[in-house]
């Protein structure tokens, strides 16, 4: 039987992702048995540029042309494009100039060197190309990437779970850092899968992963302010690793 080809890929971000791809380390020699990798700069520096792929992952956020025309590219020659990564899947940190006038910030970090700069809004992958499947994560769990590979395998498009963080929390016993210690934590917004690392640990969820899928921002707004937070300490947490809803250029 023919083994699925398989292509790794990166355009603006930290490798974070895919480096825990690499860390899957009991696991790889496992995966480079049921797939053909026909690309990973990461891993190689040899890379088949041409052939078809069954699957491709992408980790990155689109803030050039030239990320744009990488994007473009493996999606020509993928049957399946996955997102990987919360940059991927969301834009990420670097939508975080949404907030702010792009062109001032340009200037008060590169000057006028910065007007030369192949530079723009950072964009999720979804926003230039079709993306059939995204996984969350900033970087991405481990479990759920061999999870999402064993799903796809066997023909079928993984599921994420549609229920956020605090459920997690609920299922491990956690104090609840928002309603008992009134910190501004992201749970109740974020998609879960991270077995809730960080409240486990006492630190308030940052959002990381992503907006559940029902999250409504408007009313944990309206919850941390009552909470004695302000709209602008709100929306930056908010902001963080995802632009808000209507958030622009």
């Amino acid at each position: 039987m023919t083994k699925p080809k398989v292509g790794f890929f990166g355009v603006t971000g930290c490798a974070g992702d895919l480096l825990n791809v690499l860390n899957c380390e009991d696991q790889l020699l496992d995966l480079v048995d049921l797939v053909d990798i026909r690309e990973f700069l990461m891993a190689s520096s040899e890379g088949d540029h041409e052939v078809m792929l069954d699957v491709a992952f992408i980790e990155g956020c689109v803030v050039s042309q030239r990320d744009e025309d990488v994007v473009k590219a493996v999606r020509q020659r993928t049957r399946l494009l996955v997102a990987l990564g919360t940059c991927a899947m969301w834009g990420g940190v670097p939508t975080l100039d949404r907030l702010h006038d792009r062109g001032a910030l340009l200037q008060q970090v590169y000057g006028d060197f910065g007007r030369t700069i192949d530079t723009r809004p950072a964009q999720a992958l979804d926003e230039i190309v079709k993306v059939d499947f995204g996984l969350p994560g900033c970087p991405i769990e481990k479990h759920e990437f061999l999870a999402a590979v064993a799903n796809l395998l066997n023909g079928n498009l993984p599921q994420l779970p549609h229920y956020p963080v605090c459920a997690e929390c609920r299922f491990a016993e956690n104090r609840c850092l928002l309603g008992q210690d009134g910190a501004l934590c992201l749970g109740p917004l974020t998609i879960a899968g991270c077995d809730a690392r960080c409240p486990s640990l006492g630190v308030a969820c940052n959002g990381c992963r992503g907006p559940a899928p029902d999250a409504n921002f408007e009313s944990a707004a309206t919850l941390y302010q009552s909470m004695g937070y302000t709209r602008a300490q709100v929306e930056r947490a908010m902001a963080t690793f995802a632009p808000l809803p209507g958030a622009v250029h």
